[in-house]
This record gives structure tokens, C-alpha cells and sequence, in this order.
């Protein structure tokens, strides 16, 4: 189910070589996601028409997978507005992949038992972070290798997405359907009731916040790739490398995160990789040499690690059965629209803002910085656990076993102290 992320790295330096623009670089990002955002609300409804939502799902990755076709033909079919086809296609990929979602993720919340998400999903994640990565590395070795025909070398890497993606066609034809068994008594709301009376419940306040916080991540986010390559110049080598300490991190510690999720539970870890998340942004203003630049994609690696994972988990905890893929589907959908809010914004004020050491992006990943802060200030407040989990120290969750005291009865022993 990951294709499309084995080359969104990719997609912006793509854009790049059809001479994007800033703001066009802010609509890649935003359009795709509005028409998501569009689409998610009618997943219930169209869902409803397959019966199942297995056939459904191996329908629509079946179709996102044809779209990778126009995608990799626009240098060889356009010679004009290239950008702008690119903006389309991937916006239809994008919208397909706003109904694949909330599917998935619920036939998956009533196949996996809670008492092992976390630990399934580290593992699962883990392999996909892998897979990803070795993707990524090849691609940009492409790259490279095919420097002077980069046509070819996105076509290439375009096509591995199209097969990836037929792969996870076959994968779903042999998937387990559960049916859940739900009380014909309990009345199920639509998603308008219940985004009526969101911030009333707990899940429905934990949304708002996922949401505007990823609203406040986009402000930044795509455009760190064309500071790297057009504001940097940074090779394609230089560029994989940076990017994939994040995917790196990611792959080691996500199984880690999963297993004290379980334990500790997903509020704990969220609450925690939230507050690391701000200053991803505002260390990047410290210095643009590769090594600090990787530095922090490891920071980041390690804090988005915890937090994405336990986001779906917690919704999936705390949203009540009969009414899960509504609120997935509410959640998916805002978030859509929180994306292309923040790319938009990021995209159209980024180049009037003033200018720090002579660059704009570093005053977008300052701003984005900033209210990142302000997001977590304001809105995790009233957001709990719902889950029965021991009470853990931040030391404990961090560090397991190795404690202050065991570090210090350790230093003795080797000093000889003791």
C-alpha cells in the first residue's frame, strides 16, 4: 500500500525540472489534497455500493495504479504547461488515495486486536520504512546515474511505483475480510452529526488538534525539498541522503514506539513526540551544512515516528465501533483540507515574508516552528487516555531499564568503586 510513498521524495524534484515555481510547488502539494479532502466525505456512500470493503479497496488501488502511467509520460506527451498536467494527475492520484484510506484503516481496526496495534503496526511500518528506503536510495542513484537524460530516470522510478502498486493489488485479492458484528440497536451517525459535535468528545478533540497541527506541519513541509535542490543545490546523492536519515530513523524506531504504545499507551507518546515536533523546523535555521541538515531529519525521524503511529491508533481506540469509519473518514477529510490550507499558505506568503540570512524558507520553517508551538499549547489540554496502562515516568518510556541509578551502579563497577 505504499508505492505512492516510495516516490513522493520525488515527486517535488520532478515539478523541479519542469521549472515549477514556489507557489506552483505550494499547489502540488494543496490541490491534491482539497480533491482528497472532497472525496474522503463520500467514502461511506460509495464504499457502500461494493459490499465489501475488500473488492472496494482492490478496485481503487487497481485505478491509482494506472495513474502512475500519465504521470511518467507528461515529459514525452506535453511540451507545454508540464507543471500543470502534473498538478492534475496527481491530484487524481492523490483523490483515489482519499477513499483507499479510511477503508483500509478500518478493516484493519477490526482485524488487528488493540492489546497488539502497536507493536503490529511498528513491525508493519518498519518493513514498509525499509522497503521505502532501498526505493528511495535507487531512485536517486538513477538520478545521478542519468543526469543528463533525468526524462528517463523519473520514468523509470515512476514505473517501479506503477508495479509497486499492482503488487499491492494482489496482496489485498488475498487478504482476510473480518465482519464485524455490531448491535442492530445502536443507530449509527452520519458524518455531519458527528462533526457537529466534534469538539464535545474526547476523539472528536483529539482530531482537531492532529488536524491543526498538520495544518501548521504543511506550512513548511513542501518546500523543504526545493530548499535543498534550488536554494542549496544540493546534489540528487547529497539530497537522498538527507532525506532518508528521517526514513532511516523512522524504520529503527517505530517498532520501539509501537511496543510503548502498548504499554504506556498513545496518548503518552503522542503528548511527547508532539512537543519534539516544533523545533524539527526551527533547527533547521541553524546551519544548511549536510551534516547538521541530516542531524535533524534524524530528530525528526525519531519524533514522526511516535506520533503517526499513534495518531490512527488512538482514533481507532477512541472512537466507537459502529461510528469508526466515520470518524476515519472525518479525520482523513479534515486533514486533507488542513494540508492544502497550510501548503497554500506556506506557498503564497513564504516569498513576502522577510528574509532570514537572505533565504524566505528559513522564515517559512520559522513561522511553521511557531505555530506548531502554539497549536500543542492550546489544543492537547483536553485530550485523555482511553485505554487502561500503567503509569510510566518520561525516564521509564525514554529509557526502559537504564535508569539514572543503573547507570551510575554500571560506572562504579567499571571504575572499580564498587
Amino acid at each position: 500500500m505504499a508505492s505512492f510513498g516510495l516516490t513522493a521524495n520525488y515527486i517535488t524534484p520532478y515539478a523541479l525540472t519542469m521549472g515549477a515555481t514556489t507557489q506552483q510547488i505550494g499547489y502540488l502539494s494543496s490541490l491534491p489534497n482539497f480533491g482528497n479532502m472532497l472525496v474522503c466525505l463520500l467514502t461511506p456512500l460509495i464504499a457502500g455500493h461494493f459490499g465489501s470493503r475488500r473488492l472496494f479497496l482492490i478496485f481503487t488501488v487497481f485505478i491509482q495504479a494506472l495513474l502512475w502511467l500519465p504521470i511518467l509520460l507528461i515529459p514525452f506527451l506535453f511540451h507545454t504547461n508540464q507543471i500543470w498536467w502534473l498538478i492534475l494527475f496527481v491530484t487524481l492520484s492523490t483523490t483515489i488515495g482519499g477513499v483507499i484510506g479510511p477503508s483500509w484503516s478500518s478493516m484493519m481496526a477490526d482485524l488487528i486486536p488493540q492489546s497488539v496495534r502497536g507493536s503490529y503496526f511498528g513491525l508493519r511500518n518498519r518493513i514498509a520504512n525499509f522497503v521505502a528506503l532501498i526505493a528511495s536510495f535507487i531512485s536517486a542513484g538513477l538520478l545521478q546515474l542519468l543526469t543528463g537524460n533525468t526524462r528517463l530516470a523519473f520514468a523509470i522510478i515512476f514505473a517501479g511505483a506503477l508495479i509497486g502498486r499492482m503488487g499491492s493489488v494482489f496482496y489485498l485479492s488475498r487478504m482476510f475480510e473480518p465482519r464485524p458484528v455490531l448491535s442492530t440497536s445502536i443507530k449509527r451517525e452520519s458524518i455531519f452529526q458527528i462533526a457537529r459535535s466534534l469538539y464535545s468528545t474526547n476523539v472528536g478533540r483529539f482530531i482537531i488538534f492532529a488536524v491543526v497541527l498538520n495544518l501548521a506541519q504543511n506550512i513548511d513541509a513542501p518546500f523543504f525539498s526545493v530548499y535543498l535542490l534550488r536554494e542549496l543545490k544540493v546534489s540528487y546523492i547529497s539530497y537522498q541522503i538527507i532525506t532518508a536519515m528521517m526514513a532511516v530513523i523512522t524504520t529503527l524506531v517505530i517498532g520501539w514506539w509501537g511496543k510503548r504504545a502498548d504499554k504506556a499507551g498513545n496518548i503518552r507518546i503522542l503528548h511527547l513526540t508532539a512537543m519534539m515536533i516544533p523545533f524539527v523546523s526551527i533547527l533547521y535555521l541553524v546551519s544548511s551544512h549536510v551534516l547538521w541538515l541530516c542531524s535533524v531529519q534524524i530528530f525528526s525521524g525519531f519524533a514522526w515516528a511516535g506520533f503517526n503511529l499513534c495518531v490512527i491508533l488512538f482514533i481507532w481506540d477512541a472512537a466507537p465501533q459502529e461510528n469508526r469509519t466515520r470518524f476515519i473518514v472525518l479525520y482523513s477529510a479534515m486533514n486533507a483540507l488542513g494540508i492544502t490550507i497550510g501548503s497554500l499558505i506556506g506557498g503564497n506568503i513564504g516569498p513576502h515574508l522577510p528574509r532570514i540570512s537572505g533565504s524566505y524558507f528559513l522564515s517559512i520553517f520559522l513561522l511553521a516552528g511557531i505555530v506548531k508551538l502554539a497549536v500543542i499549547a492550546v489544543l492537547f489540554r483536553r485530550i485523555s487516555e482511553v485505554r487502561k496502562v500503567k503509569r510510566v515516568t518520561t525516564t521509564e518510556l525514554l529509557f526502559g531499564s537504564l535508569r539514572t541509578a543503573t547507570i551510575k551502579n554500571w560506572w562504579q563497577k567499571i571504575s572499580g568503586r564498587r
